[in-house]
């Protein structure tokens, strides 16, 4: 599963959880869903943290190679460089 998508979905599973053991809690809604906010971020910041660094090493992979093919790009549009060859049907 994509490093991404992984941390996207515990975070947002541990704020419900959070919610969820708050909503007993005699006080107001627009409080219960800040202290889920603050909780969750800081139980995610401690143990989620290997997700998060595979993400993040994700996401600089994919700027590396967008600025390699941007660089290619470049290259060959000012001309020092052949264009790959196409293929003839």
């Amino acid at each position: 599963m994509n490093p991404a998508v992984k941390y996207t979905l515990a975070r947002l599973g541990l704020f419900v959880l959070i919610f969820a053991a708050l909503l007993p809690v005699p006080i107001g809604l627009f409080l219960k869903l800040i202290l889920a906010l603050a909780f969750s971020a800081t139980i995610s910041w401690f143990f989620l943290r290997t997700w998060r660094d595979q993400m993040a090493q994700q996401l600089a992979d994919r700027v590396d190679k967008r600025r390699e093919d941007k660089a290619k790009l470049r290259s060959a549009l000012a001309g020092d460089e052949e264009p790959p060859a196409t293929a003839k049907p």
